[in-house]
């Protein structure tokens, strides 16, 4: 009996003391996951993924297998929590090994659900250096991406702005420049986390993430939201972006000056300078007109300042002197909005509506008859010349769809040079040296050219017309509506905007 009562006690004892270490080797490792709340395997895996985490270093080793984030579906390891509102997430990567294969995936994923076919967003480092924003906007469709001009950053940043995503990658750790934005509705709350693709399913990788932040930044309604503006400087050889000035005030349509100084933009009806290096706008002495809108532009010679300006609700074009003063008016019919001037300095090239009708016309730039180039029936807008003068780009809804189009500059051979159906095209601008055309791009779904949608900037060659993108951004109107290229034909600048929280 008395073996009996010390073999219960010692029992008793055991399980106190093993109660009593679980709970200690709960308190040292109280939050196993920093500051994820679980983790979990997406999609079909046949290796378990891991999760390590270093509370001393703020340092997590993740181990995932999985056969691609991409397509309809999705397998990867994925730690995460649940989040709403605005979001900042950034961190360091780098992989333990040299890796099996070029496309093994980690970084920053925000989704819709657990669910493999899910939408989300994600900022991933794959194991080539190749750093993308991929997405799936519907459930079980494609992966998209928008791919960064920057190889193996040392830190990304996946910034949540309503249903705007957006991609920043830094070369140094410490500044970070914008490389694509993309617009994605989701509903509250989204899973947040770091997710690392062996893209071999009979593998296994593993990532080391480095200074893991994530950052809430509220949640608001789109009623509360205010509009940034950045005016940014894109290196056209190597595709980076530069912000060179932010703003919580609307501003549009920078143009270059002719010595490479500074540009031109228009905000609120006035005009405004600033360096191309940045500091603050200064505003332009425009006299009586305070009611410029975004279709302004620089003489050749660099003498002289084109502007749009509503008179009486009707705009008409005025010319006035570089450093600012009295605007002269050119048209004297309305509405007139300028968007070319002929390499010699004679002419003026714009769009203008005439009984009903949206045309292309050019006028002596000391005033005069205007001449008539275009006849379609459809908007005809956006010209601008070749720097050689011999033809004018615009762009023409003729066709059903807005198209960007060549003719002479006298009007005559008139062709079409853009197609792709799934966009619709506007504001083209040849480059100084002739060899480049950018360009605006929405969605053909798109009406018009508003602002504050997903939109592209594609460039093509003169020499073949096959465009490419070189940036997908939030923006349109405003964004690049008139000639914006550096005199040198290597950067271009244009604006981007945000929806960002009332408290920014």
């Amino acid at each position: 009996m008395q073996n009996n009562k010390l073999t219960k006690k010692l029992s008793l004892v055991l399980a106190i003391l093993c109660i009593c270490l679980f709970f200690a080797g709960s308190g040292a490792n109280a939050e196993p996951l920093g500051i994820f709340e679980q983790q979990s395997d997406i999609g079909i895996i046949e290796h378990a993924g891991t999760t390590v985490y270093d509370s001393n270093l703020n340092e997590y080793k993740i181990t995932g297998s999985g056969e691609n984030l991409w397509g309809e579906k999705d397998a990867c390891h994925y730690v995460w929590k649940q989040a709403s509102g605005d979001l900042e997430l950034s961190t360091e990567i780098s992989w333990v090994g040299e890796g099996k294969h070029e496309h093994r995936k980690a970084g920053w994923m925000i989704r819709q659900s657990l669910d493999a076919n899910s939408p989300y967003v994600d900022v991933m480092i794959h194991g080539d250096g190749l750093t993308s924003l991929q997405y799936r906007l519907t459930k079980g469709g494609p992966t998209e991406e928008v791919k960064s001009p920057i190889s193996s950053p040392a830190a990304v940043k996946l910034i949540r702005d309503g249903d705007n995503f957006s991609m920043f990658v830094s070369k140094d750790g410490t500044t970070f420049q914008p490389a694509g934005t993309i617009s994605l509705a989701l509903t509250e709350p989204v899973y947040a986390g770091l997710a690392v693709c062996s893209h071999n399913k009979e593998t296994t990788e593993t990532a080391i993430f480095k200074k893991v932040e994530m950052k809430s930044k509220g949640v608001y309604k789109v009623e509360e939201r205010k509009l940034e503006s950045n005016l940014e400087i894109l290196d056209i050889e190597t595709g980076e972006r530069k912000i060179i000035y932010t703003s919580y005030k609307h501003f549009e349509a920078p143009n270059w000056s002719r010595d490479g100084k500074y540009l031109l933009v228009n905000s609120k009806g006035k005009l405004f300078t600033i360096g191309i290096e940045g500091g603050e706008l200064k505003e332009l002495n425009t006299d009586f007109a305070n009611k410029c809108n975004n279709d302004h532009g620089i003489s050749p010679d660099g003498k002289s300042i084109v502007i749009s300006h509503h008179n009486k609700e009707v705009s008409y074009i005025y010319v006035l002197p570089i450093e600012g003063g009295t605007p002269k008016q050119i048209t004297e019919l309305g509405p007139s909005y300028w968007h070319g001037w002929s390499p010699d300095g004679k002419t003026l090239a714009y769009c203008a509506e005439r009984n009903g009708n949206y045309d292309i016309y050019t006028i002596p730039v000391e005033g005069g008859k205007e001449v008539r180039l275009t006849t379609a029936e459809g908007l005809d807008d956006g010209p601008d010349y070749s720097p050689d003068g011999k033809y004018i780009y615009w762009n023409s809804y003729r066709t059903g769809i807005m198209r960007i189009w060549r003719m002479n500059a006298d009007g005559q051979n008139q062709t079409q040079i853009t197609s792709n159906e799934q966009y619709a095209d506007w504001f083209p601008h040849p480059s100084p040296d002739g060899k480049w055309i950018i360009f605006l791009s929405y969605d053909k779904s798109v009406e018009g050219h508003p602002a504050n949608k997903d939109v592209a900037l594609r460039i093509m060659p003169t020499t073949d017309y096959k465009p490419k993108v070189v940036v997908k951004l939030f923006g349109g109107q405003g964004t690049i509506n008139v000639p914006s290229w550096s005199p040198d034909s290597k950067r271009v600048a244009f604006v981007s905007y945000r929806l960002v929280g009332p408290d920014r």
